[in-house]
């Protein structure tokens, strides 16, 4: 997930917010170039919003039912999951580069990207916009309070029969019970903070889509919309780092100068040299 949050803040806030802003006239803001960006920006958020999305239903698999955790809950089938979400991301992401045509020209060389208006009077093309943000915004907001709500009821119920078993004056810590209560504060912390990061956005494609609010380019309502989307890609990393001793491990081991990556940049380097 921290990997798709980075692939977000590449695409999406460098090489298209911040380079049409600061470098109109770089390479980047060639026709073909910024619409593959947008693809990519695309993309990367679904990725990042189905990556959360499968990881709290693999916590919700874990706690309310463990027997099927070991068959289940594997790094191999991690692995396919995040295959088939990253192809899939991909493809439903490939109509947007058709939608963008050049602003201007320079010698002969598209430049800029604007969406074609004749996109905008096709029911195909409002069918394939609906879905794509009921993929990125509803669809996922109703999984994570259904799985959510769950998994914290469940966890609740287990704790009052656990107890009951135990013993209320028994004064010892129960570790199982200990382990579920951390995975419900992490599960809470990384979808919590995407629905309330989103919250903004959802209302304002509602308004626009749902109650035909009047559409304002630039507003500052989706301004804070799209500061508050792109600032939900930074929370998972940093809920990580503050949570998991693993992930700051892997972290610091990926830092060491032993790393395949600093190996190659130093060998780069002699070489030249």
């Amino acid at each position: 997930m921290s990997i798709a949050d980075f692939l977000v803040i590449i695409n999406d806030i460098l090489l298209r917010t911040v380079s049409m802003m600061y470098f109109p006239h770089s390479f980047l803001n060639f026709t073909p170039v910024c619409s593959t960006t947008l693809v990519l920006a695309v993309a990367a958020t679904l990725i990042s919003v189905w990556f959360t999305v499968a990881f709290t239903f693999d916590r919700f698999l874990a706690i309310c039912y463990p027997n099927v955790k070991a068959k289940y809950c594997t790094e191999r089938t991690a692995t396919v999951i995040m295959g088939i979400v990253s192809v899939f991301s991909c493809l439903v992401s490939v109509p947007w580069y058709f939608t963008m045509v050049a602003e201007y020209n320079i010698d002969n060389i598209p430049r800029g990207c604007i969406f074609e208006q004749v996109f905008l009077n096709l029911t195909s093309w409002a069918a394939f916009e609906l879905l794509t943000i009921s993929l990125t915004m509803f669809v996922p907001f109703f999984l994570f309070l259904v799985l959510n709500t769950l998994t914290a009821s469940h966890v609740l119920m287990s704790g009052r029969v656990r107890r009951g078993f135990r013993g209320r004056n028994t004064g010892e810590n129960d570790p199982e019970m200990t382990n579920r209560r951390k995975s419900v504060v992490l599960l809470f912390c990384i979808s919590g903070s995407y629905i309330l990061l989103w919250s903004t956005q959802v209302i304002h494609v509602l308004s626009v889509r749902v109650f035909a609010t009047p559409y304002v380019k630039g507003s500052d309502f989706e301004s804070v919309g799209f500061m508050l989307q792109a600032l939900s890609t930074c929370t998972n990393t940093a809920i990580y780092v503050l949570t998991q001793s693993k992930f700051r491990e892997q972290i610091k081991s990926a830092a060491s100068p032993s790393h395949p990556i600093f190996l190659i940049v130093k060998f780069v380097k002699n070489w030249n040299t």
